[in-house]
This record gives structure tokens, C-alpha cells and sequence, in this order.
């Protein structure tokens, strides 16, 4: 196992961190602050080519592989985009169209991964409900076999872009009888007739990332918008994991970066008692804090990523311990890092306040940290 990055991957990661800090940085405050998803950033993110990163060059991607696409979010978080916008892109490329490319057929790559790559369209998966969170294989969204096609009913909840996407990966059961088994998947596109959104959820954090539910009522899909086979919907939800664990969490290791560089700063400059704050025990302790989570988070996502760029399956034990460790682990550091700016910590305006809120979001998001530790200990 090697960490080393080529030189051509700590070049592409220092240029992802020029542009974000030159085209999206100076946006960042303005659309947390109104609750605006930022359309400008995100086309320019697409025209970058950071979207479609790792999609082959004839569907509009740069071919990059697994390491380099991890970099490229790890620098987003560096750069101090705020979390918002880096989870759109993760549910857009990661869980949508890193979806369609796995499992679609020619015409539907050809269709779709072009506009997604670009950032043309937005696209998002619709897999949670109301009442199914965790325990996916409760789901109650079903689609039925009808006239040709499928006919969808159901509602899936708190999904990442579902009032700006253009193009949805849904999951429901084709066959309710077989449980997880009878999961499958379809390609439902904006203006499908049964299909709406609800309005945006008001977040505690991430608030430049819209969030709602997706209603489906006697929506229906025509047969060639069957993603994969049936009943193997369960399996393709699983296998963004890999993704999950790895490039969706790259920008949070970034964050913590972009972080201790505020509060390192922060420390040299702020003077109480006639001497900078650095100098006292307490505040090197915090720093100590949000440096040791960092390393451990880097080792850990960064494993999963070699594993993948290697073609390895994916150890579903260590996918878990990543994602509890940096879930739960950022906690407590952010936490010391707002204590460490005091009043200005809890500032709306200041950065360290937006990167406390949104870090909430890491032990939910994407299985939460009571799951990951049933994973753990169901596999040790």
C-alpha cells in the first residue's frame, strides 16, 4: 500500500484549490447565509471538468482515476468551499451518475453522463423514505408492471439536490414480497408526469445544499428506464459505498485542513494576557485535537480509496470504520476549534461557525454512526 501521490496529482490538487478559491470561495458566505444553492459555482465546477472527473473522455470526463478524483474533493474542502455545495456534488456524480455509468446501458451513458458531466444537468438518488432511513429493505415505494413500463408510487425523503435535479436514480420494489431482493432501480427525469419535489428542508447546516422530498404518484416510466436488472436495485445502493467512504468524505478531510489553518492563524494573532493564545496549553491542546483527527481520517478514507483505485473489493468493515471515525471523530475537534475563536466562533459570518454546522451532518448522512458500529460488530 502506497500513499505517495504522483507529481501530477499534488499539481491537479493545487490547481482544483486555485480555482475554488478564485471562482467559488467568494461566493461561499453569501449563499449560506440565504440558504441558496449556487447554480454559477456549480456549472463552473462542471466545466472544470471536477464533475465528471473520473468518467472516460468520451462522455465528457478526464478518465482520472480513483486517488486523483478523492484529491480533487479533498482540495474543494481545502480551498474553504463550504459543505453544502461539496455534498450536491457528491450525491450528483458519486450517487447518481457514477450510478447510471455502472449500470446503465450504452444509450443510457450516452444519454445522460454527458449532461452530468458538464453540469448541463443536475442529478440526485432517491433512496430514503419517511420511513425507511436505515433499514433500506423497508422501503414501501413500489413499482408496478404496467402497460409496457413501470408505474412508480411512493415518497422518498431528505434527498440531496431533489429540488434542483434534473434526473434521479430512484430505488423501489418490483417485487414487495422479496424484500430487499425485489429492490430495483429507475431513471426518473424532471418533468415526468407523477413525479414532484417537495420544498427545500431547512437544515441545521449545509444550507447552500437543497434538500427535500420526492413524490411519485402513478408516476410512469417507460420500460427502457429500468436501470440494470430487476430486483438488483439493493446491490447498486450498496456499491456507491465505495464512493461513500472515499471521495464523499474526501472534502471533509479538506475542511478539517482549511480549519486548522484558520485556527493556527487565529492562535498566533489573537492576544489575551499580553501574549498570543497559541502560547497557552489549552489552545495547543485543541490544535493537537484537530490535527490528530485529521491524520487518522486521512489514513483511514485514503485506504478505501487505494483498495478501489487497485480494483480490490471493497472490506465493508473498514468502509464502516471510516465513516464512524470521521463521523463521529470531527465532532469534538470542531467543536474545540469554534471554543478556540470564542465570541467570533459563534458568529454567523465566520467561517469556524459554518464548518461546526455542517460537520453535524457526518455522523447521519450516508449511514449513521449507531449503523456503522452494528456493521462492526456483525462482522467482527
Amino acid at each position: 500500500m502506497d500513499f505517495a501521490f504522483t507529481k501530477d496529482q499534488l499539481m491537479f490538487k493545487e490547481e482544483v484549490i486555485r480555482f475554488a478559491k478564485k471562482e467559488i470561495v467568494p461566493r461561499v458566505q453569501e449563499h449560506d447565509l440565504k440558504n441558496e444553492f449556487d447554480f454559477e459555482s456549480f456549472r463552473k465546477m462542471g466545466e472544470f471538468g471536477i464533475l465528471g472527473l473520473h468518467f472516460p473522455e468520451e462522455l465528457g470526463g478526464q478518465g482520472a482515476d480513483v486517488i486523483t478524483t478523492v484529491l480533487a474533493g479533498e482540495a474543494l474542502g481545502e480551498a474553504g468551499v463550504d459543505g453544502g455545495l461539496t455534498l450536491a456534488y457528491g450525491a450528483h456524480t458519486f450517487l447518481c451518475a457514477d450510478t447510471l455509468f455502472r449500470h446503465g446501458t450504452d444509450a443510457q451513458r450516452k444519454k445522460y453522463i454527458p449532461k452530468l458531466a458538464s453540469g448541463e444537468w443536475i442529478g440526485c438518488m432517491g433512496l430514503t423514505e419517511p420511513g425507511a432511513g436505515s433499514d433500506v429493505a423497508s422501503m414501501t415505494s413500489t413499482a408496478e408492471k404496467r402497460d409496457g413500463g413501470y408505474v412508480l408510487n411512493g415518497n422518498k425523503m431528505f434527498i440531496t439536490n431533489g429540488p434542483i435535479a434534473d434526473v434521479a436514480v430512484v430505488y423501489a420494489k418490483t417485487d414487495p414480497a422479496a424484500h430487499h431482493a425485489g429492490i430495483s432501480a429507475f431513471i426518473v427525469e424532471k418533468g415526468t408526469p407523477g413525479f414532484s419535489a417537495g420544498p427545500p428542508l431547512i437544515k441545521m447546516g449545509v444550507h447552500s445544499s437543497q434538500t427535500s422530498e420526492l413524490i411519485f404518484q402513478d408516476c410512469k416510466i417507460p420500460a427502457e428506464n429500468l436501470l440494470g436488472q430487476e430486483g438488483h436495485g439493493f446491490l447498486m445502493a450498496m456499491g456507491t459505498v465505495e464512493w461513500d467512504r472515499s471521495a464523499l468524505l474526501a472534502p471533509f478531510l479538506g475542511s478539517g485542513a482549511y480549519l486548522l489553518k484558520k485556527c493556527s492563524r487565529y492562535a498566533k494573532d489573537r492576544v489575551q494576557f499580553g501574549r498570543p493564545i497559541g502560547q497557552f496549553q489549552a489552545t495547543k491542546h485543541k490544535l493537537a485535537n484537530v490535527r490528530i483527527m485529521l491524520e487518522a481520517a486521512k489514513a483511514l478514507v485514503y485506504r478505501i480509496a487505494w483498495c478501489k483505485n487497485q480494483g480490490k473489493p471493497l472490506n465493508h468493515l473498514e468502509a464502516a470504520v471510516a465513516k464512524l471515525a470521521l463521523g463521529d471523530g470531527c465532532l469534538g475537534p470542531m467543536n474545540d476549534a469554534m471554543l478556540l475563536f470564542g465570541g467570533y466562533g459563534y458568529c454567523h459570518e465566520y467561517d469556524v461557525e459554518r464548518c461546526f454546522r455542517d460537520s453535524r451532518l457526518a455522523p447521519i448522512g450516508g449511514g449513521t454512526s449507531d449503523i456503522q458500529k452494528m456493521i462492526i460488530s456483525k462482522m467482527i
